[in-house]
């Protein structure tokens, strides 16, 4: 077998990079918006009990559990000469932009009608989301094989979507406030329609011109693919981590709206949080990115975890109905968000590259599925757990006076309960192996054939 010494890359051409980065727009504003503002819908206009209202978040993103190995099959298998992957952003894209408007257009009078209107076309846009996001992460893993490289790309990935949760999540109770009931929740999701479809074109033309790294190999069933993609150690400590987080990140996001309007009785105050959180995450991704590079990935993930736990715990001074602690626990949670999105994105690729180099097979779709379907998973359980908080704590759906053990419970379920849950993924990410691999790995590098396997 010929053999030849590994150059270092090329960078990645910077068009390429922020290309990629504009799928952001559309993945951030569906991801964030629902959280914030879906479980608000259902209990005040509609008319359900947190409880299930929480479920009903939680079903379709479950679907996508089960469904997205299957979205990574299908373009890991794609032969589409315009890029296997590329198609998918664009079509699904565009769906998920419709379904998203629809979501919030349905009949309000009626609450059974109603909720089962949600359910079914929430189901529909998660559909069109898992054949977005999944072709979009996977190809991560393909546009660059170089370790600090991946970190580069998606760092400003986690720019952009930062960017686009303080619009999306910022914007978005401003618009529902700017008419009343149901007309204002309708006018928010037409805007945030249109930022999703302008991320899906986005990034489906700023990527034309990348270049991906590995061609497809022969595969195993789907079933046998994703048994291998939980049986791989390094995702799945990454992988039990990561969704320990989302979890908790989603029940802070399910919280802003009930916190604003309850505990700080303002709804600008929803608005000025996200601005808090977010504007900090802009500035400290880039230097998050830079911890990665001069220390390691996992390291800095240690560290943004940390600063997490103390932004989350330093929010019960909110209770007091403190804007001023609101805010400021807020910026705390975003400069340690910023880090907890980036460092397991940069190191999913590695995971996903790692396992196509030793096993043989491409299943980095699948793999790549694998995880979106479990981050999902801890998205749709985020709300869910947090309609639970506030059902135990008496909330009363529709309320505009709630008493001191629910307003204690709105608090809880954005501070201590996440703040464990942070806690907790620690441990799991203690035990993740692969960056100490690939850091000596690059610093001595080996000869390799040319199907980019170690000789």
């Amino acid at each position: 077998m010929p053999q030849a010494s590994p150059a270092s890359p090329a960078p990645l051409p910077a068009a390429t990079v922020r290309g990629y980065a504009l799928g952001g727009v559309a993945s951030g504003t569906f991801g964030t918006v629902p959280g914030i503002l879906l479980m608000p819908y259902l209990t005040d206009v509609i008319g359900i009990g947190a409880a299930l209202a929480g479920l009903v978040v939680f079903v379709p993103k479950a679907w996508d559990f089960l469904l997205n190995p299957v979205a990574g099959r299908i373009s890991d298998r794609s032969t589409n000469p315009a890029g296997r992957r590329r198609p998918f952003l664009l079509r699904a894209g565009a769906l998920m932009a419709f379904g998203f408007a629809m979501v919030f257009s349905g009949p309000t009078t009626h609450a059974g009608i109603a909720t089962a209107w949600v359910v079914g076309v929430y189901l529909a846009c998660a559909t069109a989301y898992a054949f977005f996001q999944v072709p979009y992460l996977a190809m991560s893993a393909e546009i660059t094989d170089d370790y600090d490289e991946r970190t580069r790309l998606m760092t400003w990935r986690v720019i952009v979507i930062t960017v686009t949760i303080m619009l999306s999540g910022g914007g978005a109770p401003l618009l529902v406030a700017a008419l009343d009931g149901a007309a204002g929740y309708r006018l928010m999701a037409a805007v945030m329609a249109v930022l999703i479809l302008l991320g899906s074109v986005g990034v489906w033309w700023g990527t034309r011109n990348a270049t991906l790294t590995r061609d497809p190999l022969p595969t195993a069933s789907l079933t046998e693919q994703v048994r291998m993609a939980l049986d791989n150690p390094h995702a799945r400590t990454l992988l039990t981590g990561f969704v320990l987080q989302a979890v908790a990140m989603t029940m802070v996001l399910a919280g802003i709206s009930y916190t604003a309007t309850h505990v700080m009785e303002t709804s600008w105050a929803a608005t000025g949080a996200m601005v808090a959180f977010v504007a900090p995450a802009v500035v400290f991704a880039p230097l998050w990115g830079r911890v990665g590079r001069r220390w390691s990935k996992k390291t800095g993930l240690v560290a943004t975890s940390v600063v997490l736990v103390v932004g989350l715990v330093g929010l019960t001074a909110a209770r007091g109905g403190s804007i001023a602690a609101l805010l400021a626990g807020s910026a705390v949670v975003g400069i340690g968000y910023a880090g907890a999105q980036l460092f397991p994105l940069a190191m999913l690729p590695d995971v996903a590259a790692h396992d196509a180099r030793t096993s043989g097979q491409n299943r980095i779709g699948v793999l790549t599925g694998t995880w979106s379907g479990f981050e999902l998973l801890g998205f749709a359980a985020g709300p869910f757990a947090y309609g639970l908080v506030l059902q135990l704590g008496g909330y009363e759906p529709g309320a505009t006076t709630q008493d001191a053990q629910a307003l204690d419970a709105i608090v809880a379920g954005v501070t201590w309960v996440p703040a464990l849950l942070v806690a907790l993924s620690l441990v799991a990410i203690s035990r993740y192996g692969l960056d100490a691999e690939l850091r000596a790995a690059a610093a001595s590098p080996v000869d390799v054939d040319l199907t980019g396997r170690p000789a």
